[in-house]
């Protein structure tokens, strides 16, 4: 099949996601037929550098063997089963396995980050009802937060493309300001800036705390923001103000999970366990659609009653899939196998020489790094940049997808140095090209 024969089959008969499809009569899909590594390529044989791991998903590159092979052993016991009323080996075992990863017991498993936001939204507004405080179940959320577009991820979510359509059916909550340290102002350090942060989130917890259920964040990097950072300090001091004012703490490490911040979980670099904590895309290593949230042990006692009304209702027929979860726990193993975190440390300060001509480019301002994860502005684009340069950058064979002025790269952590070279050259021909 030719690439046009796909794209045209695909406009008569997809509707693709965060797209105006009008758009595709002058800027065509990219028909994808296979990926390797780090590479995709369309039915002609032409090549991407998956610099943004499709989606923020794809942790060892496509065409893992090691994931192909644990999904093909599984499919050979157990394709699916529900999880009311009964269990299985690879839902159990993937739990015990992030319980010990984090600290935080009972998975419970959804399909994707939306339903992870949702779920946690839920359990902690109803676990505040359980015992006996209703009036808790308004939630706090970041300046450019992003959680998901379903109706309650949308109720945290500061992004107006996101939230303006369907602001007539979102409930009201409290924003707050984030602690980006692009915000700082003369002679303020990340540090000052997110102390201020925690300053504004300090004054908004004493005087509403009582209808207050939960804080939700993005630990250290928020992503649809423009991969904005923070220093860790917020979260440490989140964690206080949340103790402090009885409020409970949701991390939405959904992007940010996983490794990409340079350690295994971006909470970690504080020192803080939340209360809740919702994972996703990267949990198996891009190969399936999977979500889990785990909580602190008081929460789940609060559910533990006699009374169905007072267990969590919420559920999905895929829960807990046995393919899925058999992904994850391969994902798992190959952290250990190949000391994934360790060489990741390694080969990001590498990359930091190569892309250290793009870094210094007069265009470009606030380059920044965490973990795998880089970014900087740009300092002259216009309205309508991303999309040109995202037509730029596939042009030189890379696959960028800005937010708004915000170039990034969130590569899968198999990409190699040759690979990351082509990946800076690539950008700076793209950068040059874009206005």
């Amino acid at each position: 099949m030719t690439n046009q024969e796909l794209l045209q089959r695909s406009l008569a008969a997809v509707w693709h996601p965060c797209t105006q499809m009008k758009q595709h009569e002058s800027f065509p899909l990219i028909p994808i037929s296979r990926g390797e590594g780090v590479w995709l390529y369309d039915c002609e044989g032409r090549r991407f550098l998956d610099a943004v791991s499709s989606w923020w998903v794809n942790l060892f590159g496509h065409n893992e063997p090691r994931i192909k092979a644990a999904i093909s052993r599984q499919m050979d016991s157990l394709e699916h089963v529900m999880l009311a009323g009964f269990t299985h080996e690879p839902a159990v075992r993937l739990s015990e396995q992030l319980a010990e990863l984090t600290g935080l017991g009972h998975a419970f498993y959804g399909s994707d980050g939306a339903s992870a936001t949702e779920i946690a939204l839920k359990m902690s507004a109803h676990s505040w009802r359980n015992k006996g405080l209703p009036q808790k179940n308004r939630f706090v959320y970041l300046e450019n937060s992003y959680h998901g577009e379903t109706l309650g991820a949308l109720s945290v979510t500061d992004v107006p493309i996101f939230r303006s359509a369907y602001a007539p059916l979102v409930r009201d909550n409290f924003c707050v300001m984030n602690p980006d340290w692009r915000q700082a102002r003369e002679g303020e350090t990340a540090q000052d800036v997110a102390e201020r942060a925690a300053s504004a989130l300090a004054a908004l917890l004493a005087e509403k705390h009582g209808e207050i259920a939960a804080l939700i964040l993005e630990p250290l990097v928020q992503g649809a923001a423009g991969m904005a950072m923070y220093d860790p300090l917020y979260l440490r001091r989140a964690r206080s103000l949340c103790d402090q004012f009885g409020v409970h703490l949701i991390a939405d490490e959904i992007a940010v999970g996983f490794g990409r911040t340079g350690t295994m979980f971006a909470c970690e670099q504080a020192g803080i366990r939340p209360d809740l904590l919702c994972l996703s895309k990267g949990i198996t290593g891009g190969y399936l659609p999977l979500a889990a949230v785990l909580c602190q042990d008081d929460i789940y006692r609060a559910f533990y009653h006699d009374e169905t009304a007072r267990g969590f209702l919420h559920s999905h027929s895929y829960t807990g899939n046995p393919l899925a979860c058999a992904a994850a726990l391969a994902t798992l193993a190959i952290f250990k196998e190949d000391e994934v975190i360790a060489r990741n440390r390694e080969k990001a300060l590498r990359f930091d020489a190569f892309f250290a001509g793009l870094a210094a480019h007069p265009r470009v301002k606030n380059w920044r790094r965490t973990g795998m994860i880089w970014a900087f502005d740009v300092t002259d684009a216009t309205a309508g940049f991303a999309q040109r340069f995202f037509a730029a950058a596939l042009a030189q064979g890379v696959l960028v997808r800005p937010i708004g002025e915000t170039v990034y790269f969130m590569p899968p952590y198999v990409l190699n140095d040759d690979e990351a070279q082509q990946l800076a050259a690539g950008t700076l021909a793209a950068l040059e090209q874009t206005r």
